[in-house]
């Protein structure tokens, strides 16, 4: 088989295993839909069926469901980050940045949430409204996400970042786990600065971490989130090239 033919195979087996993955979210969503006409007042059901909504693209779906989670535990509204991310994806970033606001309130230590905010603003209102607002740490967070503030704060470079993970005399989980969230967030901003071709090798590193896909509810939540940022980018460019000859 030459290479064309290899190349067609391994086309065929990707987008196979996507129907799969596409059939399979919609099978729980109707599984979780079913179960919440039963249980109209159970939260962990809204829960789930939001996160399906998301991994499909219906951000609109998504939002209504995380809302009605806090309609019903109001002691979840403002740790509520994926409602944030949610609003984002569909384009309400105040919304979204007053959402990261409310979780710094909750948790004044997860760099995590500003960058969410930094992406938010910047995406509302430019680089330098964004960088200037960025919410000052003075606690210690995990690794990497101090460098990757950074980043955001114009100190580091993407590349810097991931150099130093690869030298970094760590454990191969701790430096796979690392690599995957530098290669999410090195990638969403080189989104965010319409650095696209840079960005979907970013994602495409990020989305083809083992370590993200198979962690646990958080990371594999944002494992999720590269990937379909991935697919929006994908798309754009396929729409914005222009037609065969």
């Amino acid at each position: 088989m030459g290479t064309a033919g290899l190349l067609l195979v391994v086309l065929l087996c990707t987008a196979t295993k996507a129907d799969d993955e596409s059939t399979a979210l919609r099978e729980r969503t109707t599984r979780l839909s079913a179960a919440i006409e039963k249980s109209p007042r159970e939260v962990e059901l809204y829960s789930q069926r939001g996160d399906t909504w998301f991994f499909q693209g219906r951000f609109a779906e998504a939002i209504a469901d995380y809302e009605q989670m806090t309609q019903l535990d109001h002691s979840l509204d403002a740790q509520h980050w994926r409602r944030a991310i949610a609003h984002f994806y569909a384009g309400h970033y105040d919304k979204a940045a007053a959402q990261c606001e409310k979780y710094h309130a909750f948790d004044n230590v997860d760099r995590e949430n500003g960058i969410w905010r930094y992406l938010c603003q910047r995406k509302a209102g430019g680089i330098e409204k964004a960088r200037l607002e960025l919410i000052k740490y003075t606690k210690d967070d995990r690794e990497p996400f101090g460098d990757i503030y950074r980043m955001f704060e114009g100190k580091m470079t993407g590349e810097e970042i991931l150099s130093k993970i690869r030298a970094a005399n760590i454990t191969d989980e701790e430096r796979n786990k690392r690599l995957f969230y530098a290669e999410l967030y090195v990638g969403l901003n080189d989104a965010v600065e319409g650095r696209n071709d840079a960005a979907i090798g970013h994602l495409e590193a990020s989305s083809g971490n083992r370590w993200g896909a198979t962690a646990g509810y958080g990371p594999h939540y944002m494992w999720q989130v590269g990937r379909r940022h991935l697919e929006l980018l994908r798309a754009e460019k396929t729409k914005s090239a222009p037609p065969a000859p």
